[in-house]
Formats: C-alpha cells, sequence, structure tokens
C-alpha cells in the first residue's frame, strides 16, 4: 500500500510539475504572439499613414477640419457671450462632445487603413477609437475646453467617457494628430482594436497548443496505463503468494497426516492390532486421494490455460441431473445444510458434460457452505426462457463485496477482510465454474450484499 501509494504521488507531481511547465511555456508564447501582433500592426499602421499622405495627399481628416472651422468660429462667438459660470461649462461640455462627434463620423482614416490592409494581405475587420488630448477654441483670449493631463475647462461628465479607452490593453496606437485654424487648436490620438485578436493569436498558436496538450494526453495516458499495469502485477503477485501459501497448507495437511499414520504403523503395539493398521491405512488411502486431488486440480488448470475444454456432451434431462447433483451433495458435505429445491424446467434436456457441470454445482453448494457463519440454507432454482436455461443458487452466508464482485472468478482470487483470509481454500473455486460455464456457452453472474447472502446464476443455451 505504502509502494503504491508513493508511485501514485510521484505520478500526480510529475504530471502536475509537467502541467505548470507547459502552461507557462504557452504562457510566454501567447505573450509573445500578442506583442508581436501588436508590433505587426503598429508597423503596418505607420507605412499605410506614410503612403495615405504621399500618394493620397491626405491624412483622413479633411472634412473635420472643414466642419470643426466653421463651427468653432460660431461657438466662439456664443462662448464671449456667456457670463455665467454654470452655463459656460455646459457650453465648453456642447462644444467637445461636438468635436468628439465630428471626429468619428467625419473621419475617412478607418476606411482607407482597411483598404491599405487588405492589400497588404493583414485582417482589416477593426474597430477604431479616438482619444482628444486638448480642446482651444482661440480667440482674443484663448478659451480651454478640455485638456486630458489637467482640471483646466474639463467638462463634468467627460473624464470617465474617455478614460474607458485609455485603459483597453488590445488597443494599438496609430498616431497622435493635431490640427489647428484661426479659430480652434486640437491634439487627439487614434487607436484601433481588433474585436478578433485573440482568435487570430489563437490560429497561429495553434500548433504549438496542440502539441503541448497532445503531451499532456500522452504523458497522462502512459502514466496511468504504467499504474494499471503496476498494480495489477502486484494484484496478480498477491494471488499468486496466496495461492502458494494456501496451497502449501492444504498440501502438508495430508502429508502430515500420512507421515503420522506410517509412524503409527511402526509402533509395535499397532502391528498386532489388524483393527488399528486397517483404520491407519484407511486413513492413509483417504489423505492419499486428497493430496492426488490437489495435484490433479493443478495440473488441470495448467491444461485449461493451454488448451481449449474439450467436453462429453450428452443429452441429459437438467432437471433430473440437478436433482441428482444436490440430492449427492446434500448425503454427502452438506448433510448439515438446509437445501431448497424449486425447479421449473419442464423436462427440458441439453448438451452437457455431466462430469464437469456436477463439478460447477457442487463448487457452488460448496461455498454456500463454507462461507456461512450460521446454519446454512441455501435455495437452488431452475427455470428457463426460450434461449437458456436458468440454476440459481442463493445462500444466507457472509456475502460478497462489490470490490470483491469484480474479481472473484479470477483464478487464485478469494475474497479476504484486509489481509486475512477467514476460510481455508485455493480461490480456484470460482474460477472453475466460470469456466466450465463459459465452456457450455453459458456464463455465471453474481449479486450479493456483505451480510445478506450471495445469488449465483448460471445460464446454458438449449
Amino acid at each position: 500500500m505504502k509502494k503504491r501509494n508513493t508511485v501514485l504521488l510521484l505520478g500526480i507531481i510529475s504530471i502536475i510539475i509537467l502541467t505548470s511547465v507547459q502552461v507557462l511555456i504557452i504562457r510566454g508564447i501567447w505573450k509573445q504572439k500578442n506583442e508581436m501582433f501588436s508590433l505587426k500592426y503598429t508597423m503596418g499602421s505607420q507605412e499605410a499613414l506614410y503612403f495615405i499622405n504621399r500618394r493620397l495627399s491626405t491624412d483622413g481628416f479633411d472634412t473635420v477640419r472643414f466642419v470643426l472651422s466653421k463651427y468653432s468660429e460660431q461657438a466662439n462667438k456664443e462662448l464671449r457671450r456667456i457670463n455665467d459660470t454654470a452655463l459656460l461649462n455646459q457650453k465648453k461640455k456642447e462644444v467637445f462632445d461636438f468635436f468628439n462627434y465630428s471626429l468619428n463620423k467625419e473621419q475617412d482614416l478607418s476606411e482607407l487603413l482597411a483598404s491599405y490592409f487588405e492589400r497588404r494581405g493583414l485582417e482589416k475587420k477593426f474597430t477604431y477609437s479616438i482619444v482628444i488630448n486638448d480642446i482651444d477654441l482661440i480667440t482674443d483670449d484663448t478659451v480651454a475646453i478640455f485638456h486630458r493631463y489637467g482640471t483646466s475647462g474639463r467638462p463634468r461628465g467627460v473624464r470617465e467617457r474617455i478614460e474607458a479607452s485609455d485603459f483597453s490593453k488590445s488597443q494599438i496606437l496609430v498616431n497622435w494628430f493635431g490640427m489647428e485654424d484661426n479659430y480652434y487648436r486640437l491634439r487627439f490620438e487614434y487607436f484601433i482594436d481588433f474585436s478578433d485578436k485573440q482568435k487570430l493569436i489563437l490560429k497561429e498558436s495553434a500548433v504549438f497548443l496542440a502539441m503541448s496538450l497532445f503531451s499532456i494526453i500522452v504523458v497522462v495516458t502512459i502514466f496511468i496505463i504504467a499504474y494499471r499495469n503496476l498494480m495489477e502485477e502486484k494484484r496478480l503477485s498477491n494471488l499468486k503468494t496466496d495461492f502458494i501459501n494456501n496451497m502449501t497448507h492444504e498440501l502438508k495437511t495430508p502429508l502430515s497426516t500420512i507421515t503420522v499414520a506410517g509412524k503409527t504403523l511402526e509402533m509395535p503395539q499397532v502391528r498386532t492390532n489388524q483393527e488399528k493398521i486397517l483404520e491407519t491405512a484407511r486413513m492413509i488411502g483417504k489423505q492419499s486421494v486428497h493430496l492426488n486431488q490437489l495435484i490433479n486440480m493443478i495440473l488441470e488448470i495448467s491444461m485449461w490455460e493451454r488448451t481449449q475444454f474439450e467436453l462429453d456432451k450428452r443429452n441429459i434431462d437438467i432437471g433430473e441431473l440437478m436433482n441428482d447433483v444436490v440430492e449427492s451433495f446434500r448425503a454427502g458435505g452438506g448433510n448439515n445444510a438446509t437445501i431448497n429445491k424449486k425447479y421449473n424446467l419442464d423436462g427440458l434436456k441439453a448438451e452437457l458434460d455431466v462430469v464437469y457441470f456436477t463439478t460447477m454445482i457442487n463448487n457452488l453448494l460448496s461455498n454456500a457452505v463454507k462461507y456461512s457463519v450460521k446454519e446454512p440454507v441455501i435455495d437452488v432454482e431452475g427455470f428457463h426462457n426460450e434461449n437458456a436455461i436458468y440454476i440459481r443458487i442463493s445462500d444466507n452466508g457472509i456475502g460478497i463485496s462489490k470490490t470483491d464482485q469484480k474479481h472473484i472468478f479470477d483464478k487464485f482470487y478469494r475474497a479476504s477482510t484486509g489481509n486475512i483470509h477467514k476460510f481455508k481454500g485455493l480461490g480456484l473455486g470460482l474460477y472453475y465454474v466460470k469456466r466450465i460455464a463459459e465452456a457450455h456457452g453459458g456464463d455465471v453472474s453474481v449479486s450479493s450484499k456483505p451480510g445478506k447472502g450471495s445469488t449465483f446464476t448460471i445460464s446454458i443455451p438449449y
């Protein structure tokens, strides 16, 4: 358990480190791509402005200049007539709003930039924003309407609207612009913003991102497979160790009995007692048979692993066969168990190997008796449908946990509490049951709850 937890912990730490490194690399690449994107469009914008000025003899604000010149002349006259401070501030706000509106609605720079970007194979879909830095109306005494980095003449409520664009991280500054004539002086900044910027960067980085994600998935998958294989090897190793220990114990019992019996026969008082000699000989014979059965069981398992079952099938009335098997078991090792029989097989016959079928049923009945801590009560049912015959054997034993149910048909597996096996055995009985049922073209399933007994259902086609 400690080794398993250590391997799991080291694997998780390795995956976390790998993922963290990949995330840092991806973040670095994303930042670099983001900076390269901004630099590409900053340089592209500067080239576009040079081209527009040189080839088209404009900066894209010719109409704006004309509109603002006419408006500023009239606004100057109105401002000179206002003496009330509140009205003066309100008029300054109106002047700012008109300048802002005119810059955004009457400019041609956005269309010129988009056209240039398209010819250069750059992304042409962008939004723009214009940030006013200073507005002054020029008369005999200059009237300051707005100064972005000062408070002189700033209209109330304008600051929040302007600063919203100041902090957009995705904006790219194209250029600073200044306009001045007889009636006004204006300075402002022109920004462009790509709404699909993140998608464009993602597209450029897609290959690397995919490779990083793929490498993480591969490492995680390899770790999971390796960890599962390690746990499976550990489980099989434990099963092997348990089997060797159990087999050693099972073999020692008849060998010890035979050894003791042999020494008993050497005793002078026994050699003259024919009845004692006969009893000891029977004991040796019985233990020899048991020892031979254990050896044959191991040999049969080895043979089953190498070859397919070779069944000697005969057309048998399954109801009669079941009755014979149950009664033989009751008369043998199951005479202390209460066995209730309920067959509804209607005299159906099936192709069965009598020896193997008997072994399969006996194993289930033996387990029902073995794994019971009180007087065993066993219900044996037989029924059928159109395709198969079903044999159901239920008991009132200790039950099987959900975890153990996944493995009870595995070779050498034995359900246990912790590391303690309370009941003797080699872990082969249910393995036999499964193999025999499958050899007949059927299957076996289990339903159980700890402390509530178990129900095994065998299906065999007919």
